[in-house]
């Protein structure tokens, strides 16, 4: 790992790295213009022999990274919200994780794997702890903008994250929004709010959706599954078991079932596994999961796997999963992991 000096790089020295990237007003422009809301909504006219009969479905705006109605409308007047999160053994249990809409898994250096939190329909108070930035980031967040807050990094890791379309936050600028917890070791005590950061937003980029998601009553079908096994190496290897009566992944890690700091079993609605390939190689300091191009993926969702694959024309588009019948995949509404294998690791499968 790099030395925390080097990791906690002060976010002023961004104001050089932004003068010699892509413009970020232009970043924010494009972003823009892909951004459009999750919404379903619309009026029916039935004609027959009888007169017209004229019939108005109630607006249902659903939350565009969960797929669940959001009937206040909140996630279409802010952005989304990017946390990087600790997931060594010192940092937990961890804060905040639960309530993430997406959660990122991905290999930084060592072999070791960090998560990139995504919160837009919950802000919790407390999100944490909070580590650096790495070069994955920049592609995790190109799609969705809106704001992204770290402890800090490297020079190259800067360097990328400054031309994503987002703002960012780090100690250094955020105020009361980060702060430090006296009781746990450095550096795996610092913590974010990630309401007061909502609020350092400004204008709002609401999000687009990431996924495609099931209507209410559908189900996903495919190979029953008891549980699968995402083989992160160096120890980092996460099983999520499927529990028929919560109809949720449950996630086990270094060998026990994880919860977060307030005792919730951390278990998405549904899990991804991407196989893609780190430039510079798996665990190298400055390596990155490619995430433009295409590859095999599994979706397990609804207590069965959905093998096919992922494709990403560019920075800008979101991931499409499809089936190996070449249609796109659909998601149980709720909570998303994301993980990222190298593709020279693999998944195993026990069935149900």
């Amino acid at each position: 790992m790099l030395p925390e000096g080097r990791e906690r790089a002060p976010l002023a020295r961004l104001a050089d790295v932004r003068r010699a990237v892509s413009p970020f007003a232009l970043a924010l422009a494009l972003v823009g213009i892909l951004t459009q809301p999750a919404a379903a909504s619309g009026t029916t006219t039935t004609t027959t022999s009888q007169p017209t009969t004229t019939t108005t479905t109630r607006h249902v705006y659903l939350d565009p990274l969960t797929g669940l109605p959001d009937p206040r409308r909140l996630t279409e007047h802010r952005s989304a919200l990017t946390i990087k999160i600790d997931n060594t053994p010192q940092a937990m249990p961890q804060y905040g994780v639960q309530e993430a809409d997406v959660v990122y898994e991905e290999i930084v250096e060592g072999g070791i794997t960090r998560l990139a939190a995504i919160f837009d329909s919950q802000l919790p108070t407390v999100v944490g702890p909070v580590r650096s930035v790495r070069r994955t980031d920049r592609e995790i967040v190109f799609p969705i903008g809106g704001v992204f807050a770290f402890s800090g990094g490297a020079e190259y890791a800067l360097r990328s994250i400054a031309t994503a379309p987002v703002k960012l936050y780090d100690e250094s600028n955020s105020g009361s929004a980060m702060f430090r917890d006296p009781n746990r070791p450095v550096p795996h005590n610092l913590f974010a709010n990630a309401q007061l950061l909502m609020k350092k937003d400004g204008v709002p980029r609401p999000t687009r959706p990431l996924f495609s998601y099931l209507a209410p009553g559908q189900f996903a079908h495919g190979p029953k599954v008891r549980s699968f096994t995402v083989g992160f190496e160096a120890g980092y290897a996460v099983t999520y078991t499927w529990n028929s009566s919560t109809r949720r992944w449950d996630r086990w890690l270094f060998g026990a079932l994880e919860k977060s700091a307030n005792g919730v079993q951390l278990a998405p609605k549904n899990v991804i596994v991407m196989s893609v390939n780190y430039v510079g190689g798996v665990g190298v300091i400055d390596s990155y999961a490619q995430m433009v191009g295409s590859g095999p993926a599994e979706v397990f969702t609804g207590g069965v796997v959905q093998h096919g694959h992922w494709s990403r024309s560019n920075l800008y588009h979101r991931t499409v999963f499809t089936n190996d019948q070449g249609r796109v995949i659909e998601l149980a509404p709720g909570q998303t992991w994301v993980e990222l294998l190298s593709n020279t690791e693999r998944v195993t499968i026990v069935p149900g």
